[in-house]
């Protein structure tokens, strides 16, 4: 294991880091909240520590395996996001204590959208803005882009790219050279970014508020700068726009590089891919059970504004993001658990969003498929097809190696979660929301986090990670044998 070299990357990353403490420290200024200290304070102990990493390890240059990329991933998710809790830590507005500070900064890095803060309307503009600026990192894995500018320095970053990027396919790239496929991933996340802000603006928002919900939008996070999230603006155009680019940061962002490309825009690359296609059926069915639902218990005055709700709750719940125009939890019969499991879903594999993914699920139901067939014709040869493409045993056995794994997670933190004196609904909601970087819950956890108890913040937040890293990546530190020579 390449310990020092390790040391050396995780300071560079630190180093890196640093510099996202400085824009929320120009938001302070521009509207003079007074929230800037704390940031330009965290920022100096970020360099400070980075560099007492970086600088005794600066001539150790050699090549990552695949152990110690998933071992520097981890770290770096772990480092960053303790890094990130230190503006909460060293603020008086909101005053955070050390626990919620750390799980305020996790949540925002995994874009798991779970806040213990109330208010959000008082706060001070800078820590609004670094909130939505965490997640906007997180959404696309921040180790994307230092995988994009570390070859620059001699460090290899396949290793990086094969732990961190989400779906059931870790060795597909979508160029030869992994720099610039991370760079094409954030030219393209860059891009929806400032599209889905001006769309925000057109729509109604003032420039601050669109710029920080592109930021939560493209990342599938789901923060707001208001406690009210999206309800707050009470408005169809808002919610439309957000639907849209929900769906458009849900999908596998390879089917964005391979549809617009140097030759011209091919729209038809969408429509093959069995993925994009299950996802939309999905957001139809849920939005149509909701729609039908609540139409009928009468809650809503007009079928305009019953659809209108119905589908900005479905697309923002079963993607993962977590917004809300109104709370869900009180919707009547089966929908807010219904909600909770589409969670469950996700989105597509590449995409910013959580869950166990779309591909996943397909994979699972098309493997239930085959047993129900091998019972009927017991010598038969049956092969999963995605498209006119057979897949690999190999791949097969890996899905079913997640789906065990990602259950067993649930179920250990569940229990956690209801042996600290959490009620039934409560823990399953939050260890849902949690493991599938979703963040509102049902129960206690259907506004905020602010009410449990601090053992719980702290098993929900491993859930985050357990949720963002995909499982495998953080769980294979458990075993001997990745620690075996």
């Amino acid at each position: 294991m390449q310990y020092r070299t390790i040391i050396r990357i995780t300071g560079l990353l630190m180093g890196l880091f640093s510099l996202s403490l400085l824009p929320p420290a120009l938001v302070a200024v521009i509207y003079k909240d007074g929230g800037g200290t704390a940031f330009i304070q965290a920022f100096a102990l970020s360099l400070f520590l980075g560099f007492i990493l970086w600088y005794p390890n600066r001539k150790h240059h050699k090549d990552l395996r695949t152990r110690e990329g998933f071992l520097l991933v981890v770290l770096f998710w772990g480092v960053l996001g303790s890094i990130g809790a230190v503006p909460f830590i060293f603020s008086s507005q909101p005053d955070l204590s050390m626990t919620d500070s750390f799980f305020e900064s996790f949540s925002a890095l995994t874009t798991t959208g779970a806040t213990v803060i109330v208010g959000l309307d008082s706060l001070p503009k800078a820590i609004l803005f670094y909130r939505h600026l965490l997640q906007w990192l997180g959404g696309m894995g921040i180790i994307v882009l230092a995988v994009a500018i570390l070859p620059v320095l001699g460090i290899g970053g396949m290793q990086l790219y094969r732990a961190e990027m989400p779906g059931p396919v870790k060795d597909s790239k979508m160029t030869p050279r992994i720099a610039e496929t991370a760079k094409a991933l954030w030219y393209i996340y860059f891009l929806l970014t400032i599209a889905c802000a001006f769309a925000y603006w057109v729509a109604g928002m003032d420039l601050f508020d669109a710029i920080c919900h592109s930021f939560s939008t493209i990342a599938i996070g789901g923060f707001s700068t208001h406690d009210a999230s999206m309800g707050y603006f009470d408005s169809t155009a808002i919610n439309m726009v957000c639907v849209v680019f929900l769906l458009i940061a849900a999908l596998n962002f390879s089917l964005h590089f391979a549809a617009f490309t140097r030759r011209g825009i091919n729209l038809k690359v969408y429509f093959k891919d069995a993925e994009f296609k299950a996802l939309i059926i999905v957001q139809l069915v849920l939005t149509g059970i909701c729609f039908a639902t609540l139409y009928h218990s009468g809650i809503y005055d007009s079928p305009e504004e019953t659809l209108d709700f119905a589908l900005f709750q479905a697309v923002s719940i079963s993607t993962t993001a977590g917004f809300g125009t109104e709370s869900f939890h009180v919707w009547p019969l089966f929908l807010p658990m219904l909600l909770i499991f589409s969670s469950f879903i996700g989105g597509c594999g590449g995409s910013t969003a959580g869950g166990i993914k779309v591909m996943r699920m397909i994979l699972l139901l098309k493997q239930g498929s085959r047993e129900l067939k091998r019972l009927v014709h017991p010598r038969g040869m049956f092969s999963i097809r995605i498209g006119n493409k057979a897949l690999p045993e190999r791949v097969i056995d890996a899905v079913w190696g997640f789906f065990s794994a990602y259950a067993l997670v649930f179920v250990i933190c569940m229990l956690a979660l209801m042996a600290m004196g959490m009620d039934n609904i409560t823990a399953f909601s939050a260890t849902a929301a949690c493991l599938n970087n979703l963040g509102p819950g049902l129960g206690e956890v259907a506004s905020n986090y602010a009410s449990i108890s601090d053992g719980a913040k702290w098993v929900l937040l491993i859930a985050m990670l357990f949720g963002r890293l995909e499982v495998f990546t953080l769980l294979v530190l458990f075993t001997p044998t990745f620690w075996r020579t």
